[in-house]
């Protein structure tokens, strides 16, 4: 009876100490770069397997000051968490079981069918939107990615939309543009999320081009442009990361009927988003050119192949200030280059539009294209294109030197 007694005080101070037990979790920066709140991630099921988790377990992170860290448990099954590392030098944080802090939320996105299916999505620095079957029905032609610029930490992408859908103005703006186009006018951009009312609005044009950074495959040197997205998936909603899943009406590319997958997400804190893109039935290796549209008025632009990026610079709106649009590419960049429009993509300029800035990769059959695009503005962090590339250019750095975790 004793021995028993024993066994079961045992196992019982054993599954204590267990519980107790804590993880570290040590974050290496390598670069030359300080690294502010960069989100890592570490493996839920380690985590729960060295901590030995029941089911209902919550768990909390600290910093080295014993502070609590806020995280995210993904639809992947990784905890993300935002670091802050000097440069050339590292950082430990603490797992462990307890009652996480209520911390804000920093990331949402959604479908809005009321507004032709759009998908848009935002941190606490930036927003952006794609486009849904319900446009693509209207013959509209918006195939790139939106940006909607933003002035505050809250999330407003909602209240936006919100603002587009009083009847009762919409019925007073259509009367007025018979008897009062100019009042019909400003009525509307006051009511609507196309005018600045004090956190931002959307003056971004995309029309038939790649917008703020979508990709193309080139078949004999002229771009197959993907169209609107034919179903969605909103993976993760906050509150440090968005992420979405999208997949494409299927294309035709030298005879193939190839289906594009999107996957993209938004970490809180970061002007850029992360897409890794798949196509089935593509045969042989491809150019896939990544793009941002330059718009006329403005030739603002840097890239480097060798860097793996491509920066630009909307013209300046006399009142709502400067664009700046970006992608990132971590693995080598075959050839950065501004294109031009040209032949039946001509009639393109007497719409406001010159070309591309791109950067062209190999597209190898069956894997996965990983990069990454965004945007920021002159009313909100980034004063000058100078600014703005700089910003680019240190991603790119990040990108291809990555934080490294070592869990223990």
């Amino acid at each position: 009876m004793k021995k028993t007694i024993f066994l079961l005080f045992a196992a019982f101070a054993a599954a204590s100490c267990s519980s107790s037990k804590n993880i570290n979790v040590k974050v290496t920066n390598v670069s030359s770069l300080d690294r502010n709140k960069e989100m890592v991630e570490v493996s839920m099921a380690e985590i729960s397997t060295k901590l030995h988790l029941a089911d209902t377990a919550q768990v909390i992170v600290l910093d080295k000051n014993d502070q609590q860290v806020p995280y995210q448990i993904t639809y992947d099954a990784k905890l993300i968490f935002p670091s802050t590392v000097k440069a050339k030098s590292s950082e430990v944080y603490t797992i462990k079981t307890g009652v996480p802090e209520t911390f804000n939320t920093l990331t949402f996105g959604k479908q809005f069918p009321e507004r032709v299916d759009d998908v848009a999505w935002e941190n606490d620095r930036i927003a952006f939107r794609t486009y849904g079957p319900a446009l693509q029905a209207t013959g509209e032609k918006a195939f790139g990615y939106d940006i909607w610029v933003k002035r505050t930490n809250d999330l407003v992408v909602e209240n936006r939309y919100a603002m587009e859908l009083d009847d009762s103005t919409n019925a007073e703006i259509k009367r007025l543009a018979i008897t009062d186009p100019a009042a019909s006018k400003a009525l509307r951009e006051r009511t609507s999320y196309h005018f600045d009312h004090g956190n931002g609005l959307d003056y971004y044009k995309v029309g038939p081009t790649l917008g703020a950074g979508t990709s193309a495959f080139l078949v004999d040197g002229e771009m197959v442009y993907p169209y609107c997205y034919k179903t969605q998936e909103v993976l993760d909603n906050g509150p440090l990361r968005f992420t979405v899943k999208l997949v494409y009406n299927p294309l035709n590319i030298k005879g193939n009927s190839v289906i594009e997958t999107r996957i993209i997400s938004l970490d809180a804190g970061s002007q850029l988003n992360k897409v890794n893109l798949t196509f089935s039935k593509v045969n042989a290796v491809m150019p896939l050119a990544s793009g941002i549209v330059v718009h006329t008025g403005s030739n603002d632009y840097k890239m480097s192949a060798q860097k793996g990026y491509i920066a630009y610079a909307d013209p300046k709106d006399p009142v709502n200030g400067q664009i700046y649009v970006g992608a990132v590419f971590p693995a080598n960049v075959k050839e950065a280059k501004f294109m031009p429009f040209k032949g039946a993509e001509a009639s393109k300029i007497k719409d406001g539009a010159e070309g591309h800035v791109t950067a062209i990769s190999d597209y190898e059959p069956g894997s996965e294209f990983m990069y990454y695009f965004g945007a920021g503005w002159s009313k909100w962090g980034f004063n000058s294109s100078a600014d703005w590339f700089k910003y680019v250019d240190e991603f790119a750095q990040k990108v291809r030197t990555p934080l490294t975790v070592t869990v223990k």
